[in-house]
Protein backbone atom coordinates (compact mmCIF):
# COMPACT_ATOMS: atom_id res chain seq x y z
CA UNK A 1 0.00 0.00 0.00
CA UNK A 2 1.42 3.40 -0.91
CA UNK A 3 2.17 5.94 1.80
CA UNK A 4 -0.46 8.22 0.24
CA UNK A 5 -3.24 5.68 0.56
CA UNK A 6 -2.07 4.64 4.00
CA UNK A 7 -1.92 8.16 5.43
CA UNK A 8 -5.30 9.05 3.94
CA UNK A 9 -6.69 5.83 5.41
CA UNK A 10 -5.24 6.82 8.78
CA UNK A 11 -7.18 10.09 8.64
CA UNK A 12 -10.46 8.67 7.34
CA UNK A 13 -10.79 5.01 8.47
CA UNK A 14 -12.90 4.04 11.46
CA UNK A 15 -12.58 0.53 12.85
CA UNK A 16 -15.83 -1.41 12.99
CA UNK A 17 -16.50 -3.56 16.06
CA UNK A 18 -17.35 -7.25 15.78
CA UNK A 19 -19.65 -7.27 18.79
CA UNK A 20 -22.21 -4.61 19.72
CA UNK A 21 -23.87 -4.06 23.05
CA UNK A 22 -25.48 -0.88 24.35
CA UNK A 23 -24.98 0.98 27.62
CA UNK A 24 -24.54 4.50 28.91
CA UNK A 25 -21.01 5.70 29.55
CA UNK A 26 -21.07 5.94 33.33
CA UNK A 27 -19.07 3.90 35.81
CA UNK A 28 -21.21 1.79 38.22
CA UNK A 29 -21.32 3.43 41.62
CA UNK A 30 -19.01 1.72 44.08
CA UNK A 31 -19.41 -1.89 43.04
CA UNK A 32 -17.75 -3.10 46.23
CA UNK A 33 -20.47 -1.45 48.32
CA UNK A 34 -23.13 -3.06 46.14
CA UNK A 35 -21.69 -6.48 46.97
CA UNK A 36 -22.45 -6.17 50.68
CA UNK A 37 -24.92 -8.71 51.97
CA UNK A 38 -26.23 -8.75 55.54
CA UNK A 39 -23.45 -8.02 58.05
CA UNK A 40 -20.60 -8.88 55.67
CA UNK A 41 -18.02 -6.08 55.81
CA UNK A 42 -16.35 -4.44 52.81
CA UNK A 43 -12.93 -5.64 54.00
CA UNK A 44 -14.16 -9.24 54.06
CA UNK A 45 -15.62 -8.91 50.58
CA UNK A 46 -12.38 -7.48 49.22
CA UNK A 47 -10.43 -10.35 50.81
CA UNK A 48 -12.84 -12.87 49.28
CA UNK A 49 -12.47 -11.22 45.86
CA UNK A 50 -8.76 -12.11 45.85
CA UNK A 51 -9.67 -15.81 45.75
CA UNK A 52 -10.68 -17.67 42.62
CA UNK A 53 -14.39 -17.15 42.00
CA UNK A 54 -16.44 -19.80 40.20
CA UNK A 55 -19.94 -19.36 38.84
CA UNK A 56 -22.43 -22.09 37.99
CA UNK A 57 -24.53 -21.19 34.95
CA UNK A 58 -27.62 -23.38 34.66
CA UNK A 59 -29.04 -23.29 31.13
CA UNK A 60 -31.88 -25.02 29.33
CA UNK A 61 -29.18 -27.06 27.53
CA UNK A 62 -27.14 -28.04 30.59
CA UNK A 63 -24.81 -26.66 33.25
CA UNK A 64 -21.61 -24.69 32.72
CA UNK A 65 -19.01 -23.59 35.30
CA UNK A 66 -16.86 -20.54 34.69
CA UNK A 67 -14.03 -18.98 36.66
CA UNK A 68 -13.55 -15.22 36.88
CA UNK A 69 -10.05 -13.76 36.52
CA UNK A 70 -8.53 -11.78 39.39
CA UNK A 71 -6.56 -9.80 36.79
CA UNK A 72 -9.78 -8.05 35.72
CA UNK A 73 -11.18 -6.92 39.10
CA UNK A 74 -13.76 -4.43 37.81
CA UNK A 75 -15.37 -6.99 35.53
CA UNK A 76 -15.13 -9.66 38.22
CA UNK A 77 -16.80 -7.49 40.88
CA UNK A 78 -19.52 -6.43 38.46
CA UNK A 79 -20.30 -9.99 37.36
CA UNK A 80 -20.48 -11.17 40.98
CA UNK A 81 -22.79 -8.28 41.79
CA UNK A 82 -25.17 -9.14 38.94
CA UNK A 83 -25.13 -12.85 39.79
CA UNK A 84 -26.00 -12.08 43.43
CA UNK A 85 -28.86 -9.87 42.23
CA UNK A 86 -30.20 -12.70 39.99
CA UNK A 87 -29.82 -10.25 37.10
CA UNK A 88 -29.11 -12.99 34.57
CA UNK A 89 -31.87 -15.38 35.62
CA UNK A 90 -34.24 -16.19 32.72
CA UNK A 91 -32.25 -14.20 30.17
CA UNK A 92 -31.45 -15.75 26.78
CA UNK A 93 -28.37 -16.52 24.78
CA UNK A 94 -29.72 -14.12 22.19
CA UNK A 95 -26.91 -14.24 19.63
CA UNK A 96 -25.12 -17.34 18.33
CA UNK A 97 -22.62 -17.46 15.47
CA UNK A 98 -21.16 -20.85 14.60
CA UNK A 99 -17.37 -21.11 14.96
CA UNK A 100 -17.35 -17.68 16.63
CA UNK A 101 -19.20 -17.16 19.93
CA UNK A 102 -22.44 -17.29 21.92
CA UNK A 103 -23.69 -14.05 23.50
CA UNK A 104 -26.01 -13.35 26.43
CA UNK A 105 -26.69 -10.93 29.26
CA UNK A 106 -29.37 -8.70 27.71
CA UNK A 107 -32.08 -8.10 30.35
CA UNK A 108 -34.51 -7.26 27.54
CA UNK A 109 -34.35 -10.90 26.46
CA UNK A 110 -36.39 -12.09 29.47
CA UNK A 111 -39.64 -13.38 28.03
CA UNK A 112 -38.90 -11.79 24.65
CA UNK A 113 -41.27 -12.90 21.91
CA UNK A 114 -39.88 -14.87 18.98
CA UNK A 115 -38.42 -12.70 16.24
CA UNK A 116 -37.79 -9.68 18.47
CA UNK A 117 -34.33 -8.18 17.89
CA UNK A 118 -32.19 -8.27 21.03
CA UNK A 119 -28.79 -7.03 22.11
CA UNK A 120 -29.48 -3.44 23.15
CA UNK A 121 -30.17 -3.93 26.85
CA UNK A 122 -27.98 -3.49 29.89
CA UNK A 123 -27.94 -2.32 33.53
CA UNK A 124 -27.50 1.35 32.63
CA UNK A 125 -23.73 1.65 32.88
CA UNK A 126 -20.54 0.48 31.21
CA UNK A 127 -17.26 -0.85 32.64
CA UNK A 128 -13.78 0.51 32.03
CA UNK A 129 -11.81 -1.78 29.69
CA UNK A 130 -9.36 -4.19 31.34
CA UNK A 131 -7.73 -5.52 28.18
CA UNK A 132 -4.51 -7.46 28.77
CA UNK A 133 -2.21 -9.24 26.32
CA UNK A 134 -2.04 -12.38 28.47
CA UNK A 135 -5.85 -12.75 28.62
CA UNK A 136 -6.89 -13.84 25.17
CA UNK A 137 -9.77 -15.21 23.10
CA UNK A 138 -9.06 -18.93 23.37
CA UNK A 139 -11.92 -21.42 23.08
CA UNK A 140 -14.09 -21.10 26.18
CA UNK A 141 -12.97 -17.56 27.06
CA UNK A 142 -15.56 -15.39 28.83
CA UNK A 143 -15.50 -11.87 27.40
CA UNK A 144 -17.38 -8.59 27.68
CA UNK A 145 -19.44 -7.39 24.72
CA UNK A 146 -19.38 -3.69 23.91
CA UNK A 147 -20.32 -0.98 21.45
CA UNK A 148 -18.10 -0.42 18.43
CA UNK A 149 -15.03 1.79 18.31
CA UNK A 150 -16.80 4.47 16.29
CA UNK A 151 -18.95 5.38 19.30
CA UNK A 152 -16.78 3.78 22.00
CA UNK A 153 -13.10 4.53 21.33
CA UNK A 154 -12.19 3.71 24.95
CA UNK A 155 -13.49 0.14 24.39
CA UNK A 156 -15.64 0.28 27.53
CA UNK A 157 -17.52 -2.94 28.18
CA UNK A 158 -21.26 -3.46 28.41
CA UNK A 159 -22.39 -3.54 32.02
CA UNK A 160 -23.94 -6.98 31.60
CA UNK A 161 -23.63 -8.48 28.12
CA UNK A 162 -20.99 -11.15 27.68
CA UNK A 163 -19.93 -13.75 25.16
CA UNK A 164 -18.24 -17.14 25.35
CA UNK A 165 -15.80 -17.99 22.56
CA UNK A 166 -16.42 -21.12 20.51
CA UNK A 167 -14.15 -20.17 17.60
CA UNK A 168 -12.14 -22.48 15.38
CA UNK A 169 -8.48 -23.50 14.90
CA UNK A 170 -6.21 -21.30 12.77
CA UNK A 171 -3.03 -21.98 10.85
CA UNK A 172 0.17 -20.35 12.08
CA UNK A 173 0.40 -18.38 8.82
CA UNK A 174 -3.07 -16.94 9.44
CA UNK A 175 -2.05 -15.87 12.94
CA UNK A 176 1.08 -14.19 11.60
CA UNK A 177 -1.07 -12.22 9.17
CA UNK A 178 -3.33 -11.19 12.07
CA UNK A 179 -0.26 -9.85 13.89
CA UNK A 180 0.59 -7.75 10.84
CA UNK A 181 -2.98 -6.43 10.56
CA UNK A 182 -3.28 -5.66 14.26
CA UNK A 183 0.03 -3.82 14.31
CA UNK A 184 -0.92 -1.87 11.19
CA UNK A 185 -4.21 -0.83 12.77
CA UNK A 186 -2.40 0.28 15.92
CA UNK A 187 0.17 2.22 13.90
CA UNK A 188 -2.61 3.89 11.93
CA UNK A 189 -4.36 4.88 15.14
CA UNK A 190 -1.20 6.35 16.64
CA UNK A 191 -0.41 8.29 13.47
CA UNK A 192 -3.98 9.55 13.30
CA UNK A 193 -3.86 10.73 16.92
CA UNK A 194 -0.47 12.36 16.33
CA UNK A 195 -1.42 14.35 13.24
CA UNK A 196 -4.75 15.44 14.75
CA UNK A 197 -3.19 16.69 18.00
CA UNK A 198 -3.43 20.51 18.30
CA UNK A 199 0.32 20.85 18.83
CA UNK A 200 0.90 19.15 15.46
CA UNK A 201 -1.30 21.50 13.44
CA UNK A 202 1.61 22.28 11.12
CA UNK A 203 1.75 18.65 9.98
CA UNK A 204 -2.00 18.59 9.40
CA UNK A 205 -1.74 21.77 7.34
CA UNK A 206 0.93 20.17 5.14
CA UNK A 207 -1.26 17.10 4.62
CA UNK A 208 -4.29 19.18 3.71
CA UNK A 209 -2.20 21.26 1.31
CA UNK A 210 -0.92 18.13 -0.43
CA UNK A 211 -4.43 16.70 -0.64
CA UNK A 212 -5.65 19.93 -2.22
CA UNK A 213 -2.85 19.82 -4.78
CA UNK A 214 -3.70 16.21 -5.56
CA UNK A 215 -7.17 17.17 -6.76
CA UNK A 216 -5.47 18.44 -9.91
CA UNK A 217 -4.72 15.30 -11.94
CA UNK A 218 -1.67 16.96 -13.49
CA UNK A 219 -0.16 17.49 -10.01
CA UNK A 220 -1.09 14.15 -8.46
CA UNK A 221 2.48 12.83 -8.55
CA UNK A 222 3.69 15.97 -6.81
CA UNK A 223 1.05 15.55 -4.11
CA UNK A 224 1.95 11.89 -3.63
CA UNK A 225 5.61 12.73 -3.19
CA UNK A 226 4.75 15.40 -0.61
CA UNK A 227 2.58 12.99 1.40
CA UNK A 228 5.30 10.31 1.24
CA UNK A 229 7.80 12.76 2.71
CA UNK A 230 5.33 13.80 5.40
CA UNK A 231 4.51 10.20 6.34
CA UNK A 232 8.18 9.29 6.70
CA UNK A 233 8.73 12.40 8.81
CA UNK A 234 5.91 11.81 11.32
CA UNK A 235 6.11 8.02 11.57
CA UNK A 236 9.09 7.83 13.97
CA UNK A 237 7.55 10.57 16.11
CA UNK A 238 4.10 8.99 16.29
CA UNK A 239 5.44 5.47 16.91
CA UNK A 240 8.21 6.34 19.35
CA UNK A 241 6.72 4.23 22.17
CA UNK A 242 4.96 1.64 20.01
CA UNK A 243 5.62 -2.01 20.92
CA UNK A 244 4.47 -4.38 18.15
CA UNK A 245 1.99 -7.09 19.11
CA UNK A 246 3.05 -10.72 18.82
CA UNK A 247 1.24 -13.89 19.89
CA UNK A 248 3.00 -15.84 22.64
CA UNK A 249 3.94 -19.48 22.17
CA UNK A 250 1.07 -20.42 24.50
CA UNK A 251 -1.40 -18.44 22.39
CA UNK A 252 -0.08 -19.94 19.16
CA UNK A 253 -0.51 -23.43 20.59
CA UNK A 254 -4.05 -22.73 21.79
CA UNK A 255 -5.15 -21.10 18.56
CA UNK A 256 -3.67 -23.78 16.28
CA UNK A 257 -5.00 -26.72 18.30
CA UNK A 258 -8.14 -25.84 20.30
CA UNK A 259 -8.97 -22.68 18.38
CA UNK A 260 -10.57 -19.39 19.36
CA UNK A 261 -11.13 -15.93 17.91
CA UNK A 262 -7.63 -14.41 17.84
CA UNK A 263 -8.69 -11.46 15.69
CA UNK A 264 -10.52 -10.04 18.75
CA UNK A 265 -7.43 -9.98 20.98
CA UNK A 266 -6.58 -6.57 22.45
CA UNK A 267 -9.98 -5.23 21.38
CA UNK A 268 -12.32 -6.70 24.03
CA UNK A 269 -11.92 -7.48 27.73
CA UNK A 270 -11.47 -11.18 28.51
CA UNK A 271 -12.40 -11.71 32.17
CA UNK A 272 -12.87 -15.44 32.70
CA UNK A 273 -13.15 -18.86 31.10
CA UNK A 274 -15.20 -22.05 31.05
CA UNK A 275 -13.73 -24.78 33.28
CA UNK A 276 -16.59 -27.28 33.06
CA UNK A 277 -19.39 -27.89 30.58
CA UNK A 278 -17.67 -26.87 27.36
CA UNK A 279 -19.74 -29.52 25.61
CA UNK A 280 -22.83 -27.47 26.51
CA UNK A 281 -21.25 -24.34 25.01
CA UNK A 282 -20.36 -26.28 21.86
CA UNK A 283 -23.93 -27.54 21.55
CA UNK A 284 -25.36 -24.04 21.94
CA UNK A 285 -22.79 -22.76 19.44
CA UNK A 286 -24.16 -24.99 16.67
CA UNK A 287 -27.85 -24.30 17.22
CA UNK A 288 -29.98 -23.16 14.28
CA UNK A 289 -30.51 -19.40 14.12
CA UNK A 290 -32.74 -16.87 12.38
CA UNK A 291 -31.50 -13.81 10.46
CA UNK A 292 -29.83 -11.60 13.09
CA UNK A 293 -28.25 -14.67 14.76
CA UNK A 294 -30.96 -15.24 17.38
CA UNK A 295 -31.53 -18.98 18.00
CA UNK A 296 -34.76 -20.34 16.55
CA UNK A 297 -35.37 -22.11 19.87
CA UNK A 298 -34.85 -20.04 23.01
CA UNK A 299 -31.78 -21.04 25.00
CA UNK A 300 -32.39 -19.82 28.53
CA UNK A 301 -30.01 -18.98 31.36
CA UNK A 302 -32.15 -20.45 34.12
CA UNK A 303 -29.94 -19.16 36.93
CA UNK A 304 -26.41 -18.30 38.00
CA UNK A 305 -24.84 -18.78 41.41
CA UNK A 306 -21.44 -18.36 43.02
CA UNK A 307 -19.98 -21.75 43.99
CA UNK A 308 -16.97 -22.90 45.98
Amino acid sequence: MSQVKRLNMVILTVMVSFLAACGVSAEPENLTNNLQKGSLKVEEIEKESEKTTKVMIKTSRGDVVITLYNETPKHKENFIKLVNESFYDNTLFHRVIKDFMIQGGDPNSKGAAAGIALGEGGPGYTIEAEIQNNLYHKKGALCAARQGDNVNPEKRSSGSQFYVVTGKPYQKEELEQMEVQQNRQKENGLMQAFIQAPENAAYMARLQEAQAIGKDAAKRAEAEAAINVLAEEIKPLALADFVPFKFTEEQLKDYTTNGGTPFLDNAYTVFGEVIKGMEVINQIGTTATAPGDRPLEDIVVLSMEIIK
